[in-house]
């Protein structure tokens, strides 16, 4: 069974300023803004919600749905936008891992895994027995993903009420949540490196290449931070 004590604690991680559920929940209200407008019913925005739970996924889905791409195209799109997440579960399951907790409870929790979540966690792990992460972990997804799910929702019901800056405004929150939470966590050598590269390059990049500076800076900027980290020990 899932350990109460660490369960809660989990899902009390959301409460505080560093709380990712305020701009988690901003976003999800542009979401649910935008899966009406793509003609998507109530049932089907939450459980786009419910079943994805990956923000960038959800929206390259409803776009390619607009332009009426076929299934398996957008099939392919949300799976190849959801692989950022690959790096971050490789990252994240050791640090869960514990041989006296049953297997159901590591194929139920990957499914709360996002960036929101995987912050919260890499913040807070140590402060947990090693046991009782998952439960922990547990706690954390059922919180993020209840906010998503909610406020998809709120979106969708209030989407008559909200022009395009609204929805803008709304979106870019939680990205701009992220980089502050990266530049907080920048006492780690790796990531000041990964950032501050990938943070120059990015706009250098897109100068050449609009549609792939992104990937390519923060290719260039990780890369680097992993080498430079492995020859240096840090």
């Amino acid at each position: 069974m899932i350990n109460s004590k660490y369960f809660f604690q989990g899902l009390k991680s959301l409460i505080g300023l560093r709380s990712p559920a305020l701009p988690l929940g901003c976003s999800f209200i542009a979401l649910g803004a935008l899966l009406k407008d793509a003609g998507f019913n109530f049932q089907q925005s939450a459980l786009s919600s419910f079943l994805t739970y990956a923000l960038p996924g959800q929206l390259v889905m409803a776009e390619s749905f607009i332009v009426g791409a076929s299934l398996i195209n957008i099939f392919l799109a949300v799976w190849l936008v959801n692989a950022r997440l690959y790096p971050m579960t490789v990252s994240l399951v050791p640090l869960l891992k514990h041989k006296d907790q049953p297997r159901w409870k590591y194929y139920l929790s990957c499914h709360f895994l996002a960036v929101s979540s995987w912050l919260i966690m890499k913040e807070k792990y140590k402060r947990v027995e090693n046991k009782y992460r998952i439960d922990f972990w547990i706690g954390i997804g059922t919180g993020t993903i209840s906010t998503a799910v909610i406020t998809t929702l709120l979106g969708y019901s209030v989407a008559d009420y909200l022009n395009e800056d609204m929805l803008i405004g709304l979106a870019i929150v939680n990205p701009v949540y992220f980089f502050c939470m990266i530049i907080g966590a920048m006492s780690d050598t790796k990531i000041a490196i990964a950032s501050i590269v990938g943070a120059v390059l990015g706009p250098i990049i897109y100068l050449i290449s609009p549609e792939w500076s992104i990937l390519y800076a923060g290719i260039i900027g990780g890369s680097l931070s992993f080498l430079l980290g492995d020859k240096n020990g840090y």
